[in-house]
């Protein structure tokens, strides 16, 4: 097809939807954060999307800012017919949104109006939604307030993970593009307002509210636990020393006569009890040490069992 799209995105969702569009359209370039400092020695990292294109063979742009009037007049130049936006991590002003002439599409990963904002997985999952989905926006000037061309839903499973449905929802995200974008170029699609006295905000997660609440419900901690793993991670404290806790179960068993945040054993588990109910604890890291089995690290810390966590 002969439209030009300029490409938006940044981390690992938005990689299908690049490479989805590459097959289709003529992608004239890629859009993506600069360059970050990662790991032990801080050497700069590209981002996933950055990887992708380049591997795809397609132009890279990484201004520090699309505030930037040189940047937005670059983008112009390139006269695109639509911006599709995946995870990209700038906010986009009018100058930028007014430039393609069919729009800018975001390709959003929850069911609009619930979960607008940055952490719409990790929000779903620590509600305890039954489901989530994508949904294709045109963008305006609101936080993920705009009008919706198409959604699609899938089932929040027990065991997903932010990481795990994240995944999920990059593929179902390029499906519903691939299959949505040339209606929209054809003119057959008719944007619908969102209703925003259903909206709901999945604000950007702090590496703070990681912290496990042992007054909470077994079940609350252990959507708490999948919705912030990998990052930020949940974890706590004993002897005033960081316990990382990876993953949980729910217990068939009672901690009530315990108060929240006791450590028990229940039968062959590591048992710690909530505000209501208990989890068991599977796979736990202690400060400075490599991930384990909450069973290997109860044997070589003694006092743990029968301990308060904080």
């Amino acid at each position: 097809m002969t439209e030009r799209i300029i490409f938006m995105g940044t981390p690992d969702f938005a990689v299908p939807s690049l490479q989805r569009l590459h097959e289709m359209y003529r992608v004239v370039a890629v859009v993506t954060q600069p360059d970050r400092p990662r790991g032990r020695g801080r050497k700069p990292e590209a981002s996933p999307v950055k990887r992708a294109a380049e591997v795809a063979g397609l132009p890279v742009f990484q201004p520090p800012s699309l505030k930037d009037p040189q940047a937005v007049a670059f983008l112009r130049d390139l006269r695109p017919d639509v911006i599709v936006v995946a995870a990209f991590g700038q906010i986009l002003r009018p100058d930028v949104l007014n430039l393609p002439r069919r729009g800018c599409i975001n390709v959003h990963a929850s069911l609009l109006p619930r979960w607008r904002g940055a952490a719409p997985v990790a929000a779903a999952i620590r509600a305890g939604d039954a489901e989530t989905g994508v949904t294709l926006m045109l963008m305006d000037e609101g936080l993920d307030t705009g009008p919706i061309l198409r959604a699609r839903a899938i089932p929040i499973a027990p065991h997903h993970t932010r990481q795990s449905l994240t995944e999920a929802l990059a593929h179902l995200g390029a499906d519903l593009l691939a299959d949505t974008l040339p209606d929209w170029l054809a003119g057959n699609i008719t944007p619908r307002p969102q209703d925003d006295s259903r909206a709901t905000l999945a604000p950007r997660i702090k590496k703070e509210e990681g912290r496990i609440n042992w007054q909470q419900s077994a079940a609350e901690i252990e959507r708490h636990v999948r919705a912030f793993y990998p990052w930020p991670g949940t974890f706590t404290h004993w002897r005033g020393r960081l316990l990382k806790i990876h993953s949980v179960e729910v217990a068939a068993g009672d901690g009530a006569a315990r108060p929240p945040g006791c450590v028990f054993r229940l039968g062959d588990d590591i048992a710690v009890a909530a505000g209501e109910g208990c989890v068991l604890l599977r796979q736990v890291q202690p400060a400075g040490k490599r991930r384990m089995t909450a069973a290997d690290f109860a044997r070589g810390a003694a006092g743990f069992i029968g301990a308060q966590l904080e």
